[in-house]
This record gives C-alpha cells, structure tokens and sequence, in this order.
C-alpha cells in the first residue's frame, strides 16, 4: 500500500526589518546560556514526551534519528539579514471567499509564529505546470506536482525573501510513488509548497473556518520551519513532528517543544515571552480553543 505522508507545514511583526543582529555563535553547551535559553528551559514542563509509535504513525514507518540543537546549529541555517528580510507566501489558482480569508490569516499568524515580516503576493495562475505534471483523481479532483512548483519557486526568488511559500488550493503530489502530501519544503534552496485541499469540505461555516484554520496555519508552520533547516521533530509533542495521515497530523499541537523553539530563537532572535502573548492573542482572536489553552498554559509559565 502506498503510505501517506505530510511534510506538516504562518506573525504581527515584532521586530525592526533594518539591520539586525547576526544569530549567536554557539560554542559549548556549558557556556553561559542567554537570557532568551533560560525563558525557554521554563516551558520544558509544558513538553509531552512522543509515545511508542503504531505502526502506520510517521515514526512507526520512517526511523528518523532526530536532530539535537547543537546540530543544527552546524548547518548554517538559512536566516534573516539585512537584504533577506521577508518570508514570501503565493497563492497560486482559484480560491474562495473562505479559502481567502485563511489565506489571509494565515499569514497573520506566520508573522507571530516567527516574528518575520510576511508578504502575501497576488494570486497567480497555475497554467505553468505543464500537462504532464498533473494527475487527475477525478473531473474535480486535480493534483499538482510538487516538484514542478518548487522549481517555479526557485525561478522566481524575490531578492530580500528569506523564504518563500506556495499555497494552493489543489490536491499534491510528490512523485508516481506517493498517493499526496499536505505539503512540501526544501531545507536548502529557501521554497515550499502547501495545500488546502485536504483540510476541509467544500461548505461555509464557522466550525469549517476554525477547521481549515487550524490546519492550515500547523501545515504551513511546519513546511517554514523546514526551510529553516529544523528537521522533523522526534522529541516531543510538536508542530516540527511527520505525520502519516491527518489524523496523525490532527494530533499534533499547534506548539513548538523547546527544543525547536530553541532552534528557531537561536536562528531569529525573537523575544520569547512577546511572541508567546501574541500566540494567545491570535488563538482567542479565532476562537482556537485547543490551540489557545496551549499556548495559554505556556504564557502563565512565562508570567514574571
């Protein structure tokens, strides 16, 4: 049987776009931790240890080996500076007025999530990819070839894009081998791809919107995050974890475990305690009740 995977993979601004500091060189892990570590080490009680895998789980299929912080801070991972200021985010195809507005608020939330400017680009069209790059699933049913999108991507980087991200509305595919994925993402060349279609039905509602929301806004976290270079998560209950299906992915918190967080304020410095007030503001906003007592628990830890 072919498995299903996701690649689970958006901020108000809240630091300066003009010239900032470069992420700091770490050394040893007994040197003198930050202030920024020390806040961060305080949400470790917060963090759920990942139970034994089943066997159709992502870890029951992939052995992944993990990847502790001092790793990743070897791999130079792409950052913000001061020409690569922005994470990009194109829709590419036809959308509706609901599939809009999360689109929209998506993007909100990814400029909390990590406190990077976000610029949302004009639609496009999906007529550049080519015949043979689509397979149908039906009359309606339509996917698109990651690849094919990604390349487009790479093609057409904006010069100050930390990242940029496509969403489409369409179902994808990554190769002949593969039934879809959520999304997609590459560790190196700053592009990714995620997709609404599987989120949700075609009807209007509130709990619809909350839904498709909620979903998206882990989808596309996820697939940013690895554009940063922080791998799939094996440590705890996270945002970063692989996900098999969308039940498996449902699972998973909208919520970094410290040891990605502590990944993603090393590579952007944001301020943890203002980032996390405005998590909880996004999630009562939108009525995220889940998202919100998680974030909620993690806000009272950081209380002074």
């Amino acid at each position: 049987m072919v498995r299903y995977f996701c690649f689970i993979v958006f901020v108000e601004l809240l630091i300066s776009c003009g010239q900032r500091r470069e992420p700091q060189i770490y050394t040893h892990p007994h040197d003198t931790v930050s202030i920024q570590t020390v806040i961060i080490d305080k949400l470790k009680v917060n963090d759920v240890t990942l139970g034994k895998p089943k066997p159709y789980e992502w870890l029951g299929v992939n052995n992944e080996p993990g990847q502790p912080f001092e790793k990743y801070i070897t791999l130079k991972p792409i950052s913000p500076d001061q020409q690569r200021t922005k994470i990009y985010l194109q829709p590419i195809g036809h959308f509706t007025p609901l599939q809009d507005s999360i689109i929209k608020y998506t993007s909100d939330y990814l400029e909390i999530f990590f406190d990077v400017h976000i610029e949302l680009l004009p639609t496009i069209s999906d007529g550049f990819i080519p015949d043979a790059c689509r397979r149908y699933k039906g009359e309606v049913d339509e996917q698109l070839l990651t690849t094919t999108i990604l390349d487009y991507l790479k093609k057409n980087l904006p010069e100050d894009a930390i990242i940029i991200e496509a969403i489409t509305q369409r179902d994808l595919y990554p190769g002949s081998q593969m039934n879809f994925v959520f999304g997609q993402a590459s560790i190196r060349s700053r592009v990714g791809v995620c997709s609404l279609f599987r989120f949700a039905d075609k009807e209007s509602s509130l709990t619809l919107y909350r839904t498709l929301l909620d979903r998206f806004i882990k989808t596309s976290s996820h697939e940013i995050g690895h554009a940063f270079s922080i791998q799939h998560c094996i440590y705890g209950e996270c945002v970063m974890n692989g996900s098999n299906s969308l039940v498996e992915a449902d699972g998973r918190p909208n919520r970094l475990c410290t040891d990605c967080l502590r990944k993603l304020q090393w590579n952007i410095r944001f301020d943890v305690l203002t980032r996390q007030q405005s998590l909880v503001a996004f999630f009562s906003r939108h009525k995220l009740k889940r998202d919100y007592e998680i974030a909620f628990g993690d806000l009272q830890l950081l209380a002074p």
